[in-house]
């Protein structure tokens, strides 16, 4: 008897074929049966109709950062919401596991480091989480069996230095000795199922001391190493993340990054890919490495997203602006200092210079203060500026726009939410963007969903990219579009029997109306441990959401019910080899 029977779907498997009607028929939660309509015999338990709709695979998100929240929320919302079944955590060279067995001050370090660096809540991370593991495996021990999403982690290169070198991982070099107790921790934790090797040498990657993250210190030998480590198992890879990836690699950054992907003999990614059509030469630069790896027996992908990320900034926390060089100082002062500062004209000035030069890299495309849009306020001297545009009320005011935007975050004591609105909107961005897709390493992903939480929200990005592409710019067709959100990313990170509808494969589902698939606006919400706050959004037109063949969304709303399964490598994964 089949456990669930779909009838009537429009069936998009994610292998590019064309859409067709069928019954799909679900097992011990396997597809049991994909047929025509009507021709499904065999007795069902539970029968939906689902004329009309579309049946995809289930979407896999290759970069999130869930390590933590899945603790305290185990359905990965809100992208599960979004159709996403399947999450790649452990990236950018942070993960809460291993930690050291005799220095338990390890656990609050890896928390605060957290919270600065992936822009999580300290008091969720402390009360959310129990904190009861030490090695990589034990960490994924105490998630099996209770969470709704089907996981899989890469070991971070930030835990396996501090716990082999403690405080020194910070600024030390590795003994001979150290580092190969790192390599027989790294092989244990791929052993225990790790997907492989995260790091990143990222210079906006800071510790809660304010001190470069432990991998950034890492010379090449060391990533090297650490690198021919991944060759010795099954379904393992590399991410990583260089200074390079927010704008345009040096050389030594491609060197490294071909050289990582061909020492170990598997595919290395990196995020995010941005497409702006006002700087050409980008993406152009940034696909230079993966043509080198090719020949040098490696490949290196990288991950762009298909939409812009709405972004919420504030001169009082921690964000983007604080990424700028030379900004950092001054929006890190005590409140009362940083707004005298933000008022001298002679800093605002020099902040400006510093924005809008090339050592800003990315970030210039945020300093459009006249674009900016006001969002909540707290104090009398703003009332009815929420939802106006900065450069209209700097105009009524007479007033430079940044100038402007300090006046009216002052005023609330820096509290003000600010949503800057992307340059690259324009036609001839999204024409871009269309024909990157195409080049055979470059793959849509790049969400951080689980980090940033209350400064973006990237978990959308499926709905909302399929809903463009039926009903907006329509950049791809359907059925392409879902092959790049299901079975593209399926097979870069090796998933047995996952990202396509096929008799035999594991039954993650999603089921859509094509007249609805879409995201809702991000709004604030406060329902992380410790009532801490942070972004979300609705799916539109998701009617049902299945992992393992159990539902866990109907309509938006989460089910309650957890069948999602860890994966490790090699059980779970397949080596996708580059050589």
């Amino acid at each position: 008897m089949l456990d669930h029977l779909i009838k009537g779907a429009t069936v998009v498997d994610g292998t590019g074929a064309p859409g067709r009607a069928a019954d799909l028929g679900i097992r011990d939660g396997r597809i049991a049966v994909v047929a025509a309509p009507g021709t499904v015999t065999e007795p069902a338990r539970t029968t939906e109709d689902a004329t009309g709709l579309i049946l995809a695979p289930g979407f896999v998100d290759p970069h999130t950062h869930y390590d933590a929240q899945l603790f305290w929320d185990p359905y990965a919302t809100p992208s599960l919401n979004h159709g996403v079944t399947t999450v790649a955590g452990g990236n950018c060279g942070f993960t809460l596991a291993p930690l050291h067995p005799d220095r338990p001050d390890d656990a609050d370090y890896t928390r605060r480091m957290m919270s600065k660096v992936e822009g999580m809540s300290l008091v969720a991370l402390e009360e959310g989480a129990p904190w009861n593991w030490h090695s990589f495996g034990e960490y994924l021990d105490a998630l099996e069996g209770r969470i709704a999403v089907n996981a899989g982690f890469m070991v971070g290169h930030c835990a396996l230095r501090r716990y082999v070198m403690g405080p020194d991982a910070i600024g030390g070099q590795p003994t001979d000795e150290q580092l190969a107790a790192m390599l027989e921790l790294f092989h244990d934790a791929m052993n225990a199922g790790a997907w492989g090797l995260s790091t990143t040498q990222s210079a906006t990657h800071s510790d809660g001391d304010g001190s470069p993250v432990a991998s950034r210190h890492a010379r090449p030998a060391e990533l090297l190493a650490l690198s021919r480590a991944v060759a010795d198992h099954e379904g393992t890879q590399i991410e990583a993340i260089v200074a390079g990836c927010l704008d345009q690699f040096d050389d030594d950054e491609i060197d490294l990054l071909v050289d990582m992907s061909a020492a170990a003999g598997r595919p290395l990614n990196w995020n995010v890919l941005t497409i702006d059509a006002a700087v050409p030469e980008r993406v152009p630069r940034q696909l230079v490495p993966s043509e080198r790896a090719r020949k040098a027996g490696g490949r290196i992908v990288a991950l762009t997203m298909p939409i812009l990320t709405p972004m919420n900034m504030s001169l009082g926390t921690f964000c983007a602006l604080n990424l700028i060089p030379g900004w950092g100082d001054i929006l890190g002062l005590p409140v009362p200092e940083r707004i005298a500062a933000l008022r001298d004209p002679d800093i605002r000035a020099d902040m400006l210079r510093r924005a809008e030069s090339k050592e800003a890299g990315v970030f210039r495309r945020l300093t459009h203060f006249a674009r900016y849009v006001i969002g909540d306020t707290y104090s009398p001297a703003n009332d009815g500026l929420s939802g106006r545009v900065v450069g209209d009320i700097a105009a009524e005011r007479g007033q430079e726009p940044f100038h402007c935007l300090v006046e009216i975050c002052a005023q609330d004591e820096l509290r003000t939410v600010l949503w800057p609105m992307p340059t690259d909107n324009d036609p001839a961005s999204w024409a871009l963007r269309r024909e990157t897709w195409e080049h055979e390493d470059v793959l849509l992903g790049g969400s951080d969903a689980g980090a940033h939480l209350d400064r973006m929200c990237g978990a959308p990005y499926t709905t909302r990219f399929l809903g463009d592409c039926l009903r907006g710019r329509k950049l791809v067709g359907l059925e392409r579009a879902v092959q790049m959100l299901t079975d593209d990313p399926a097979r870069l990170l090796g998933l047995r029997e996952r990202g396509r509808i096929a008799e035999g494969h594991h039954a993650d589902l999603v089921l859509f109306d094509p007249e609805r698939i879409d995201a809702g606006p991000a709004t604030l919400v406060h329902d992380l441990p410790g009532d801490s706050p942070r972004l979300d959004s609705r799916a539109l037109g998701i009617v049902s959401v299945r992992v393992n063949g159990v539902e866990t969304i109907r309509e938006d709303v989460v089910t309650g019910a957890v069948p999602g399964t860890v994966l490790r490598s090699g059980r779970d994964t397949e080596t996708v080899s580059t050589r």
